[in-house]
């Protein structure tokens, strides 16, 4: 069996950060996702997911993502129920995001902007390799990141790799 989701859209508003009784931070936002396809008027319709991130992804998705920001998401789908207040079953059905990516620069939204907050800014949640690799962190040691139009294979094509540091 297979449940995997991918989706890139904006944010409706703000996402909303909660905790539960144990302290467990968790965050929901919805996304809206256009479709790929016009309706008949030739107008393209829009999908509005509930999507739901858990732990540490969960508070940076509250601290860096804004309504009207751009965002990927990698989960499942999930369906859970609850009885309502009037005592019928309500079912919800919502992405559980595994990984959520910031797809661009936290000013965006404004007209002054400023490269280093897009490479200061987590670029995925739950990716230990999101950052790029040593080498590349190092080339440019006064900002502690590298940009995306450095090519660390600019020259003569050959970068130098002990073998001490090749995995097999």
């Amino acid at each position: 069996m297979m449940n995997r989701v991918v989706l890139v859209g904006r944010l409706t508003k703000d996402p909303d950060l909660r905790y539960t009784p144990n302290g467990v931070p968790v965050a929901t936002f919805t996304l809206a996702v256009n479709r790929t396809f016009t309706n008949q008027q030739g107008e393209r319709e829009t999908d509005f997911i509930n999507c739901v991130v858990w732990r540490r992804p969960a508070e940076n998705v509250a601290n860096f993502l804004k309504k009207g920001s751009l965002a990927g998401v990698d989960g499942r789908i999930q369906t859970r129920n609850y009885e309502g207040q009037d005592g019928k079953r309500v079912y919800v059905t919502e992405v559980l995001a595994e990984s959520v990516q910031f797809l661009e620069p936290k000013s965006s939204a404004s007209s002054s902007r400023n490269d280093n907050d897009y490479y200061n800014a987590p670029r995925e949640q739950n990716n230990p390799f999101a950052g790029g690799n040593q080498n590349q962190r190092q080339t440019n040691s006064n900002q502690g990141f590298t940009r995306v139009d450095e090519d660390p294979f600019a020259g003569n094509g050959q970068i130098d790799i002990s073998d001490d540091d090749l995995p097999f």
